[in-house]
């Protein structure tokens, strides 16, 4: 089943692509690899989730704002006419907006690590790194680079 497909089949539709917001590409494509930039949790051009996790965004809301970031990649992926060419997903970096002490990045970055193993199965399993900065674009909860095989 192509992705396009299994995303349908759990309904979930590809956005227009958000932005970019600066001097870069969303997506690109370096032989069998597809670099995504920086996704935010935006969704009809709001963000889902704001603030600093978890004083403004409570890990839940995080969690989910994750997923939210996974299906904007796709769509950078498909604004370059790869979506259904994806074989494996390499490589994440989240960024989760973090309140000094809070030490749950990795369980916010599950939001998209498990869509991306429910999306793709084994072929979604992927190295990862989980950071707590102080603050991202737009004033985002979450934020998250991909790494796509194709």
């Amino acid at each position: 089943m192509k992705l396009r497909e299994t995303l349908r089949s759990l309904g979930v539709e590809v956005p227009k692509l958000a932005g970019p917001f600066g001097a870069y590409v969303p997506a690109k494509r370096v032989g069998n690899l597809v670099f995504v930039a920086g996704q935010l949790p935006m969704r009809d051009g709001k963000l889902t989730a704001s603030g600093t996790v978890p004083s403004s965004c409570d890990v839940d809301q995080a969690h989910a704002a994750a997923k939210v970031c996974v299906i904007n990649s796709l769509a950078a992926v498909d604004s370059i006419g790869l979506l259904d060419e994806i074989k494996s997903v390499v490589r994440l970096g989240v960024f989760v907006a973090s309140d000094v002490g809070f030490t749950q990045q990795p369980q916010v970055a599950n939001g998209a690590s498990n869509f991306l193993i429910e999306l793709l199965g084994d072929a979604g399993k992927h190295t990862r790194a989980a950071v707590g900065v102080s603050a991202l674009p737009l004033g985002a909860s979450v934020e998250i680079e991909f790494v796509f095989e194709v």
